[in-house]
């Protein structure tokens, strides 16, 4: 059927409008696709701070748990919780009354021992009186078988001088006898001649009297041997008496010498015992200082000066010791307040010792204190673990922590005291500094694969391209800056990282805009894309 000359037009009418609405509807989809981006324009910072923040508890220096170290039952305790004390001052007193009746029992025994030792030694005076004595006997004894064995010489001496006498005596008689005879041959002589008238008779009687002359001679000579002989005699006799006291002599002299022997042994024996007594004695009073010392913590002191933390017992409350040992209470030491914090195994490299740290207590709401980074410990802790060091199980897949000692600085009185132990805290370490940077908002930097068909650019140049393995292609750190309407990428280098910001090395300089969000639309950005800056309306958040 034909169509009439009024329905074309309408038809032609119809389809023309629709094409109006289908280029009108293209135009607005357009525009309605082009993403909204964020940009900031680069500015130099005067400074950036590279941080890590991490939560902990406030620490003092160090904790006494002070437990009890004897048995008894507590009559007193002269302290609370949150007192200050000093070193030496009495917190704690157990009831005395066994170990100071054992410390009475373990007097009494030393006193006696030390009674014994004075006995002992008491002992050894009189065996050393005794070695003297018989000493001194020996010595008299001695010099007895000396002047014996000198009668002794002395006799002998005059047994030779004897002896001597009756060889002269005896020569004497010899010569006497020679006399007589010649003597008597001249008498003989003058008699003949006398008879025969040759000589007078004077000369007769005068060889008779010379013969008479020497038979007295002969006779006393013969006398005086006789006497020598009986004084040899003496003299001998004498020897013999003196020999016999020199035995006696050295007989006595043995018998004292056998005393001085047992008047030593006496000494080394007296000197033994009392050693042994000593011993004893010095045995006691260990026992006795032992028990001293026990009865001695009943009464428990400070051995520092601090805060009292806790106080698990009561009054009435029997103390054991031992491995079961009864905890009496807690001393914190608050001459020196740490803060002790956690950081994560992919931080902990950039905490060093010396580097300063900020801290907020939660106690004292926004103040913050000063504090510089102490220790570091080198054993990782799993997240899980109560205790630290090495586990015996590993478990690669539990995040590990390093414990950080941090030591709060420059604290004034008031804050010192109102901080105390185990109260949280967030703790904000400045790992590095650096001064007069480029910076970009830490968003805006991202990591993408290089594509070959698009080369990204840096620093605005065009020719630059990156060469990428064909293996393993490495990714590229850059950002999208604004130009015009167009996104771009550009490849930059990066040093610290901010809280917010992180450092631009390269790539990039003062006074360039660059494209930080939304996170959603930077994400799926490409080279050369067209952006359209986002106006941020009055009271609205731009979200990312």
């Amino acid at each position: 059927m034909a169509i009439s000359r009024k329905g074309k037009i309408i038809i032609g009418a119809t389809t023309a409008v629709l094409l109006t609405i289908i280029i009108i509807a293209s135009v607005f989809a357009t525009r309605k696709d082009t993403p909204e981006v964020t940009v900031v324009k680069i500015e130099t910072k005067p400074e950036l701070r590279s941080t890590v923040t991490s939560s902990g508890e406030v620490r003092p220096i160090q904790f006494i748990n002070l437990t009890s170290e004897v048995q008894g039952r507590i009559e007193d305790i002269y302290v609370k919780e949150g007192d200050k004390v000093t070193s030496g001052q009495p917190l704690v007193k157990l009831d005395p009354t066994q170990l100071q009746s054992n410390t009475d029992a373990q007097l009494a025994a030393y006193q006696a021992s030390q009674n014994e030792l004075q006995v002992t030694r008491s002992q050894i005076l009189a065996a050393q009186n005794q070695l003297a004595q018989a000493q001194q006997g020996l010595n008299a004894t001695d010099a007895g078988v000396t002047t014996a064995q000198q009668a002794v010489a002395s006799a002998r001496e005059s047994v030779n001088r004897a002896r001597q006498e009756i060889v002269a005596a005896q020569t004497d008689v010899d010569r006497a006898q020679v006399e007589v005879s010649a003597a008597n041959r001249e008498l003989k002589r003058t008699a003949d001649l006398v008879e025969s008238g040759v000589v007078s008779r004077l000369e007769y009687d005068q060889a008779k009297d010379r013969v008479a002359n020497a038979q007295v001679a002969l006779r006393n000579a013969k006398s005086r041997s006789q006497s020598q002989e009986s004084a040899v005699k003496s003299a001998q006799i004498q020897v013999g008496d003196a020999q016999a006291r020199v035995n006696e002599a050295r007989a006595r002299v043995a018998q004292q010498q056998v005393a001085v022997k047992d008047a030593r042994r006496g000494v080394d024996t007296a000197n033994y015992s009392s050693n042994a007594s000593a011993k004893r004695s010095e045995q006691q009073a260990a026992v006795l200082s032992g028990q001293k010392n026990q009865r001695d913590k009943t009464l428990q002191v400070a051995p520092i000066s601090g805060v009292i933390a806790d106080i698990p017992s009561k009054v009435g409350t029997f103390a054991v010791a031992g491995l079961s040992t009864t905890p009496l209470l807690t001393i914190a030491d608050m001459s020196a307040v740490n803060v002790e914090v956690k950081i994560d195994e992919t931080e902990i490299d950039k905490v060093a010792v010396g580097q300063p740290v900020k801290v907020k207590v939660d106690a004292l709401g926004e103040k913050e204190l000063t504090g510089e980074v102490r220790q570091k410990t080198p054993l990782a802790v799993g997240k899980s673990q109560t205790t630290g060091g090495l586990s015996t199980n590993i478990n690669v897949q539990e995040a590990k922590e390093f414990r950080v000692v941090i030591e709060l600085m420059d604290l004034d009185g008031e804050i010192r005291d109102s901080l105390r132990p185990g109260m949280s805290a967030t703790a904000v370490i400045t790992t590095k500094t650096a001064e007069n940077v480029v910076s970009v908002p830490i968003q805006a930097v991202i990591e993408k694969k290089p594509d070959a068909s698009v080369s990204p650019t840096v620093s605005g140049d065009s020719s630059a391209t990156v060469t990428v393995s064909a293996d393993k292609p490495k990714t590229i750190k850059g950002v999208f800056v604004l130009d015009g309407n167009e996104a771009k990428f550009v490849e930059v280098q990066t040093g610290i990282t901010g809280e917010s910001d992180i450092q631009i090395t390269s790539g990039l300089s003062e006074g360039q805009e660059v494209i930080t969000g939304p996170s959603r639309i930077l994400n799926t950005l490409k080279e050369g894309a067209i952006v359209k800056r986002q106006i941020k309306k009055e009271g609205a958040e731009i979200k990312s």
